[in-house]
């Protein structure tokens, strides 16, 4: 039978908002051909939020005609690749025949598996005639089990991805994976994730529910705001990594702050990684099994 402390320990999380763990500020780097991206994950402050691997912000650029850059082929193995855009267009290609183009608003969830090439570049119109470009790349871990699953896509328009708003009509979500004030993800995934993009308007509060046994992080695209019960800022490109002492997660506005916000939240999978590059396994064999299955063509190429 569980404990007397026990049984009031989860009551006090049933009811109260997380915590904040932390503020993490992300730092400039590059990524494929050279593109500018802001990463507040993996760095030295932050190897990973268990089950996500990587959080990449292709932040708001103009790009001049012939300065776009994209990530030619190169291959994955071992977790899962969500791309969600906000300005400009990608075109997508891979080892399996597959193709398709993400625009503003769009998702697209590329499960690796046992491991797949594929390209990720401007389409021909920004690369020709330059525009606005900003979006995130997510990688999420695939449990043990799940890593040489057979590679699968979804790519889902904005249209159909569900948004919920609040009745005073401050709070605006996008419901990518998981649930917010009663609107469900189209998105099938492996692992249980909550993935929303929220913008709040002045004098706002957001509460989400969030599993106490999900870690959970916000990561600011632009604005300002508070967050968790203690109310801490934290503004453009700075994550907020929550701790795991409630079941929901609060964030607010001040009276003349705007903010747009992503929240992530997942079921972590307590598992050794090993990552190398574009593969991501459980153990350093693993590493070099899929190292040697990529140079002998067994990922494929893509035409």
């Amino acid at each position: 039978m569980k404990s007397t402390d026990n049984v009031k320990l989860e009551k006090t999380q049933s009811t109260q908002s997380r915590s904040v763990k932390g503020i993490i500020t992300s730092i400039a780097t590059r990524e494929g051909a050279g593109f500018a991206v802001r990463r507040p994950f993996p760095t030295q402050s932050l190897s990973l939020v268990d089950p996500f691997l990587l959080l990449d912000h292709m932040e708001p650029v103009t790009l001049a005609p012939g300065a776009a850059k994209g990530a030619p082929d190169h291959p994955h193995r071992g977790f899962e690749t969500v791309t969600y855009m906000l300005e400009g267009h990608f075109v997508h290609r891979d080892s399996a025949g597959n193709s398709g183009v993400i625009g503003p608003g769009d998702v697209q969830w590329m499960t690796a598996g046992q491991g797949v090439v594929h390209s990720e570049m401007p389409d021909d119109e920004l690369i020709k005639n330059g525009g606005r470009l900003h979006g995130f790349q997510i990688w999420v871990n695939l449990p043990s089990k799940e890593k040489l699953i057979a590679p699968r896509y979804q790519d889902i328009p904005s249209e159909r991805i569900p948004i919920a708003e609040s009745e005073d009509g401050k709070i605006w979500v996008k419901v990518i994976a998981g649930q917010s004030m009663g609107k469900e993800a189209v998105i099938d995934t492996r692992t249980p994730i909550t993935f929303l993009h929220a913008k709040l308007k002045p004098g706002a509060k957001l509460v989400q529910p969030i599993s106490t046994q999900y870690n959970t992080f916000a990561y600011v695209i632009e604005g300002k705001g508070f967050f968790g019960n203690e109310q801490i800022p934290a503004e453009t490109d700075q994550l907020v990594l929550f701790a795991n002492d409630g079941a929901t997660v609060s964030i607010e506005t001040g009276e003349h702050q705007e903010l747009s916000v992503l929240i992530l939240a997942g079921l972590p999978l307590n598992e050794p990684v090993a990552r190398y590059g574009p593969f991501v396994m459980n153990t350093q064999s693993e590493i070099v099994q899929a190292l040697k299955d990529y140079q002998a063509g067994r990922m494929g190429v893509i035409n």
